[in-house]
Protein backbone atom coordinates (compact mmCIF):
# COMPACT_ATOMS: atom_id res chain seq x y z
CA UNK A 1 0.00 0.00 0.00
CA UNK A 2 1.57 3.63 -1.08
CA UNK A 3 1.42 6.03 2.13
CA UNK A 4 -0.98 8.62 1.55
CA UNK A 5 0.41 12.36 2.30
CA UNK A 6 -1.71 14.17 5.01
CA UNK A 7 -2.39 17.95 4.66
CA UNK A 8 -0.36 20.35 7.12
CA UNK A 9 -3.19 22.52 8.86
CA UNK A 10 -2.36 25.91 9.75
CA UNK A 11 0.47 25.34 7.94
CA UNK A 12 1.83 29.16 6.26
CA UNK A 13 4.80 29.85 3.53
CA UNK A 14 7.65 30.80 4.74
CA UNK A 15 8.22 34.62 3.56
CA UNK A 16 11.33 36.59 3.35
CA UNK A 17 12.23 39.35 6.55
CA UNK A 18 11.57 42.69 4.92
CA UNK A 19 15.10 43.48 5.56
CA UNK A 20 16.38 40.57 3.56
CA UNK A 21 19.23 41.80 0.94
CA UNK A 22 17.37 40.29 -1.54
CA UNK A 23 14.79 42.93 -1.94
CA UNK A 24 15.63 45.84 -3.84
CA UNK A 25 16.52 48.62 -1.85
CA UNK A 26 13.46 50.73 -2.25
CA UNK A 27 11.06 48.03 -1.18
CA UNK A 28 13.72 47.04 1.78
CA UNK A 29 12.72 47.87 5.16
CA UNK A 30 14.71 50.47 6.76
CA UNK A 31 16.61 49.56 9.91
CA UNK A 32 15.37 51.75 13.42
CA UNK A 33 17.74 54.90 13.87
CA UNK A 34 17.70 54.61 18.18
CA UNK A 35 17.05 58.18 19.89
CA UNK A 36 19.50 59.52 21.86
CA UNK A 37 18.54 59.93 25.37
CA UNK A 38 18.84 63.51 26.52
CA UNK A 39 20.43 63.39 30.04
CA UNK A 40 18.55 66.85 30.85
CA UNK A 41 15.37 65.89 30.30
CA UNK A 42 12.80 64.96 33.26
CA UNK A 43 11.48 61.07 33.78
CA UNK A 44 8.02 60.86 33.11
CA UNK A 45 6.65 57.93 35.38
CA UNK A 46 2.99 56.57 36.40
CA UNK A 47 2.74 56.23 39.93
CA UNK A 48 -0.49 54.07 41.43
CA UNK A 49 -2.93 56.11 42.88
CA UNK A 50 -4.24 55.29 46.46
CA UNK A 51 -7.07 56.47 47.68
CA UNK A 52 -7.55 59.44 50.30
CA UNK A 53 -9.12 56.90 52.74
CA UNK A 54 -6.15 55.21 53.28
CA UNK A 55 -2.97 56.43 55.62
CA UNK A 56 -0.73 53.89 54.85
CA UNK A 57 -2.48 50.52 55.53
CA UNK A 58 -4.92 51.98 58.34
CA UNK A 59 -8.27 52.81 56.38
CA UNK A 60 -9.66 55.59 57.99
CA UNK A 61 -13.74 55.07 56.63
CA UNK A 62 -14.14 51.93 58.50
CA UNK A 63 -15.54 52.60 61.88
CA UNK A 64 -18.96 51.64 63.32
CA UNK A 65 -21.95 50.78 62.13
CA UNK A 66 -19.67 48.37 60.07
CA UNK A 67 -20.64 47.30 57.22
CA UNK A 68 -19.64 43.79 55.97
CA UNK A 69 -20.34 42.27 52.63
CA UNK A 70 -21.65 38.59 53.19
CA UNK A 71 -20.17 35.62 50.61
CA UNK A 72 -22.12 32.61 49.69
CA UNK A 73 -19.87 30.11 51.77
CA UNK A 74 -19.75 32.45 54.72
CA UNK A 75 -23.88 32.17 55.31
CA UNK A 76 -23.51 28.48 54.89
CA UNK A 77 -20.88 27.68 57.59
CA UNK A 78 -22.49 29.87 59.86
CA UNK A 79 -25.14 27.43 59.82
CA UNK A 80 -23.00 24.51 60.00
CA UNK A 81 -21.50 25.95 63.10
CA UNK A 82 -24.92 27.09 64.48
CA UNK A 83 -24.25 30.99 64.49
CA UNK A 84 -26.33 33.51 64.79
CA UNK A 85 -24.69 36.26 61.68
CA UNK A 86 -25.77 39.69 63.40
CA UNK A 87 -25.29 38.36 66.95
CA UNK A 88 -22.08 36.77 65.56
CA UNK A 89 -20.32 39.63 64.16
CA UNK A 90 -21.17 41.62 66.94
CA UNK A 91 -19.98 39.73 68.96
CA UNK A 92 -16.70 39.93 66.78
CA UNK A 93 -15.93 43.88 66.27
CA UNK A 94 -17.90 44.76 69.66
CA UNK A 95 -19.99 47.24 67.67
CA UNK A 96 -23.76 47.09 65.28
CA UNK A 97 -22.91 45.70 62.23
CA UNK A 98 -24.81 45.93 59.26
CA UNK A 99 -24.59 42.34 57.05
CA UNK A 100 -24.73 43.31 53.12
CA UNK A 101 -25.65 40.88 50.73
CA UNK A 102 -25.33 41.22 46.86
CA UNK A 103 -27.91 40.32 44.15
CA UNK A 104 -24.81 38.18 42.89
CA UNK A 105 -24.14 36.40 46.25
CA UNK A 106 -28.32 36.16 46.07
CA UNK A 107 -28.46 34.68 42.58
CA UNK A 108 -25.63 32.33 43.55
CA UNK A 109 -27.83 30.86 46.96
CA UNK A 110 -31.15 30.78 45.19
CA UNK A 111 -28.74 28.78 42.22
CA UNK A 112 -27.89 25.86 45.36
CA UNK A 113 -31.61 25.19 45.30
CA UNK A 114 -33.68 23.04 48.15
CA UNK A 115 -30.18 21.75 50.11
CA UNK A 116 -29.26 25.28 50.97
CA UNK A 117 -32.73 26.69 51.64
CA UNK A 118 -32.52 28.11 55.22
CA UNK A 119 -29.06 29.47 53.82
CA UNK A 120 -31.52 31.56 51.22
CA UNK A 121 -34.04 32.67 54.39
CA UNK A 122 -31.03 33.68 56.23
CA UNK A 123 -30.46 36.00 53.14
CA UNK A 124 -34.10 37.18 53.08
CA UNK A 125 -33.69 38.73 56.31
CA UNK A 126 -34.91 42.23 56.84
CA UNK A 127 -31.78 43.21 59.03
CA UNK A 128 -29.47 42.59 55.78
CA UNK A 129 -28.89 45.15 53.21
CA UNK A 130 -29.57 44.45 49.59
CA UNK A 131 -26.82 45.98 47.18
CA UNK A 132 -28.08 45.88 43.59
CA UNK A 133 -25.99 44.97 40.87
CA UNK A 134 -25.38 46.78 37.52
CA UNK A 135 -22.64 44.16 35.99
CA UNK A 136 -23.17 41.27 33.73
CA UNK A 137 -23.13 37.91 35.00
CA UNK A 138 -23.31 36.47 38.48
CA UNK A 139 -20.02 35.46 39.53
CA UNK A 140 -19.78 36.55 42.81
CA UNK A 141 -16.63 36.43 43.54
CA UNK A 142 -15.48 39.34 40.93
CA UNK A 143 -18.49 41.36 42.11
CA UNK A 144 -17.29 41.82 45.46
CA UNK A 145 -13.57 42.38 44.50
CA UNK A 146 -15.00 44.69 42.82
CA UNK A 147 -16.90 46.12 44.89
CA UNK A 148 -14.38 46.24 47.60
CA UNK A 149 -12.19 48.05 46.08
CA UNK A 150 -14.64 50.89 44.38
CA UNK A 151 -15.83 51.58 48.12
CA UNK A 152 -13.33 51.31 51.04
CA UNK A 153 -16.29 51.10 53.78
CA UNK A 154 -16.69 47.59 53.58
CA UNK A 155 -15.52 44.59 55.93
CA UNK A 156 -15.47 41.32 53.66
CA UNK A 157 -17.16 38.24 55.03
CA UNK A 158 -15.51 34.70 53.28
CA UNK A 159 -14.46 31.38 54.12
CA UNK A 160 -13.11 30.86 50.39
CA UNK A 161 -9.30 30.59 50.58
CA UNK A 162 -9.15 32.07 46.68
CA UNK A 163 -11.63 35.33 47.17
CA UNK A 164 -9.41 35.65 50.68
CA UNK A 165 -5.92 35.23 48.88
CA UNK A 166 -7.67 38.26 45.93
CA UNK A 167 -8.62 41.12 48.55
CA UNK A 168 -5.22 40.54 50.94
CA UNK A 169 -4.10 42.26 47.58
CA UNK A 170 -5.99 44.83 47.81
CA UNK A 171 -4.73 47.35 51.23
CA UNK A 172 -7.35 48.76 53.67
CA UNK A 173 -9.94 45.58 53.38
CA UNK A 174 -10.53 43.78 56.46
CA UNK A 175 -11.50 39.84 56.30
CA UNK A 176 -14.18 38.06 58.34
CA UNK A 177 -13.72 34.69 58.52
CA UNK A 178 -15.08 31.46 61.01
CA UNK A 179 -12.54 29.81 63.32
CA UNK A 180 -13.39 27.79 66.21
CA UNK A 181 -16.77 27.92 66.16
CA UNK A 182 -16.80 32.06 66.34
CA UNK A 183 -16.04 35.14 64.04
CA UNK A 184 -12.58 36.66 63.81
CA UNK A 185 -11.33 39.67 61.64
CA UNK A 186 -7.72 39.90 59.95
CA UNK A 187 -6.27 42.94 59.06
CA UNK A 188 -8.00 45.62 61.09
CA UNK A 189 -6.86 47.87 63.58
CA UNK A 190 -6.03 46.55 67.09
CA UNK A 191 -8.27 49.07 68.43
CA UNK A 192 -11.10 48.57 66.65
CA UNK A 193 -13.18 44.85 67.97
CA UNK A 194 -12.67 41.71 70.13
CA UNK A 195 -9.28 40.63 71.27
CA UNK A 196 -7.55 38.26 68.72
CA UNK A 197 -7.57 34.44 70.20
Amino acid sequence: MAKQKTKKFAAMKRMISLKDNRIKEKDRAKAKEKKKKDPAALKEREVTKYPSCLFFQYNTQLGPPYHVLVDTNFINFSIKAKLDIVQSMMDCLYAKCVPCITDCVMAEIEKLGMKYRVALRIAKDPRFERLPCTHKGTYADDCLVQRVTQHKCYILATVDRDLKRRVRKIPGVPIMYISSHRYNIERMPDDYGAPRV
